[in-house]
């Protein structure tokens, strides 16, 4: 059997008074998505260990499966991988968003004001040639997400994930050593304290050069906001990841497609082909149809797919009800839909699975570790008794709750008769 994960990240919700006290996803029109539940089976899957922060790079690690406890290092590494960067021993990876803060102090946006790729790649230009050196350095991604490299720098420090901290103030979000670890030494690094002080002179630096730059001067004049600071968090060293086949046997071979560099580091260490589609942008206009085809030409060839939708998180993230529901609508018409049709009559099953990594509420605007609804269909299987997909009908579905690994142990042992 071939099996296709569709993950519509962040698309989980609370109750929103503006939508009747419906959530987004209940409130959205989903008929495929609804069918699947009504036809397969549904659960709810806790995708955050305790004492992890509820972050797409820890759901979509313990999705597919892996323990968290032995593989995390933080989405620095992982987007390194994506990048095509690769860490030497010594290097601390770190994400790094150029973000947008007001006059007052406060963060506007996690993304400087939806910076686009063509224009964050002078600035990171910028940051390297006066900021960049032996130790520091910056590595282009796309749109305001990129990678600072710091060699001999120590993970242990706390670093403020910008996209939880909305109009508050930037200051005192600063990087700080973990406490009692301040002094800690290894070999070659730097210690916790000396790593956090560097990092906050980055920071301090490059508002001051950023704000400057002729890109944000321009933005200012026409009334647009500014990508005017660096904000760098989520560090770790080179991750050690056994593949998803080795793992999993059934896996012989199989693909991640995300416009996210976070999602395609996680596919690199779990020995999945990274598939590039063209106008593939992370955001509510990405390349829908582009990325379903995708999915459904390397189902053909290939065991195990992951197709990763980034939209319903950033529309949660900038508090746009209204576009978080379109994003999960847009999701069920033009990829859960097309996928479902493409492959329902194929000799050799498909099972098709669709879950939020996490809830990233609109009236929160942040990230929230609550277990998450998620559906499981395959041709043939005997259905429970959840008609609807929602973050409420699947408490009654038959898989109940399912803890991390649990979801990727069900879906690779999932059996069926052939057609």
């Amino acid at each position: 059997m071939k099996t296709i994960v569709i993950l519509g990240d962040g698309m989980a919700d609370n109750p929103i008074e503006a939508l009747g006290g419906k959530t987004p996803l209940q409130y959205a029109k989903t008929p495929y998505m609804d069918m699947l539940a009504r036809e397969g089976c549904t659960g709810r899957l806790v995708t955050v260990p305790e004492g992890y922060v509820p972050g797409s790079e820890v759901a979509n690690t313990a999705i597919l499966g892996y323990d968290l406890d032995k593989v995390y290092e933080g989405r620095g590494p992982l987007e390194a991988a994506s990048i095509g960067y690769e860490m030497d021993a010594l290097d601390l990876a770190l994400r790094c968003n150029i973000i947008c803060v007001r006059e007052d102090g406060t963060i506007k946006t996690h993304n400087g004001g939806n910076l686009t790729t063509e224009d964050a790649g002078p600035l990171i230009d910028y940051l390297n040639e006066n900021l960049g050196s032996d130790r520091v350095k910056w590595i282009r991604g796309i749109q305001y997400r990129h990678l600072l490299i710091i060699k001999g720098g120590s993970k242990h420090v706390v670093c403020a994930p910008p996209h939880d901290h909305p109009n508050e103030e930037w200051r005192p979000l600063l990087v700080k050593p973990e406490e009692g670890m301040e002094d800690f030494k290894e070999e070659g690094r730097m210690t916790p304290r000396e790593t956090a002080e560097l990092l906050n002179e980055l920071i301090l630096r490059s508002k001051d050069l950023l704000e400057k730059h002729p890109l944000n001067v321009q933005r200012k004049t026409v009334g647009k906001d500014l990508a005017n600071i660096i904000w760098p968090w989520s560090g770790g060293y080179r991750p050690a990841m056994q593949s998803l086949g080795e793992i999993y046997p059934s896996i012989k071979s199989g693909a991640v497609i995300s416009a996210v560099d976070l999602i395609r580091g996680i596919g690199h260490y779990a020995g999945l082909d990274i598939v590039e589609v063209d106008g593939a942008t992370g955001l509510w206009d990405t390349n829908y149809e582009g990325k379903t085809a995708a999915a459904i030409e390397n189902l053909r060839d290939k065991d195990f797919v992951f197709l990763h939708v980034e939209a319903s998180d950033e529309a949660g993230h900038d508090g746009d009800i209204d576009l978080k529901v379109k994003t999960i609508e847009n999701l069920d018409a033009r990829m859960v839909g097309p996928i479902y049709e493409a492959t329902k009559d194929w000799d050799e099953p498909v099972c098709i699975a669709v879950l939020p990594d996490h809830y990233t509420p609109v009236e929160m605007r942040i990230h929230v570790g609550n277990p998450v609804p998620f559906i499981i269909y395959a041709r043939g299987m005997k259905p429970d008794s959840v008609q609807t997909y929602d973050e409420y009908t699947c408490v009654n579905g038959c898989y109940g709750i399912l803890k991390l690994h649990e979801f990727m142990d069900t879906l690779m042992n999932i059996k069926i008769e052939k057609k």
